[in-house]
């Protein structure tokens, strides 16, 4: 869990002295359970002057039938907007592009990326999780700041 973590690392005073911030994964819905938003909520608010910063989230079992299924992409929105608005301060892809597989990858886990190269023929496909991100990072420029907004009754 992100909070135990955050507090084994935060609370020693050698080691927070040397730490920028905390990378999390969002891997918990894939043990059965639902994403837990609140587990960054909770590291932000415990250490406001620590970074939480998103380092790695794959979609699903990669099968090309699949390439413009927009779960795809829903996923990626669905968790930039709820870890945006617990706290994190930026996202990135540990597979940005994969080739036509799934893959490379070491331990034969083929996953989806917003980008899949097919290596025989050259063509890029752009899944819908490349437009989900690029949209964010179009809009959230550096320095930008979170603001609170409900829909009214």
């Amino acid at each position: 869990m992100i909070y135990q973590r955050a507090r084994t690392y935060f609370n020693d005073p050698e080691a927070a002295k040397y730490v920028w911030g905390i990378g999390f994964h969002w891997y918990e819905d894939w043990s059965g359970g639902t994403p837990m938003y609140d587990n960054v909520k909770r590291v932000y608010e415990a250490y406001p002057d620590k970074n939480i910063f998103f380092t790695e989230g794959c979609a699903e079992s990669f099968d090309t039938k699949r390439y413009n299924a927009w779960v795809l992409g829903e996923e990626y929105g669905r968790s930039m907007i709820n870890d945006f608005n617990n706290g994190m301060v930026g996202f990135t892809d540990w597979n940005i592009l994969l080739d036509e597989t799934g893959g490379p990858n070491h331990v034969q886990n083929f996953c989806f990326a917003p980008v899949h190269g097919d290596t025989k023929t050259g063509q890029l496909v752009y899944t819908n999780a490349y437009y989900y991100i690029g949209h964010f990072s179009k809009f959230i420029q550096p320095g930008a700041k979170r603001i609170t907004a409900a829909a009214s009754a």
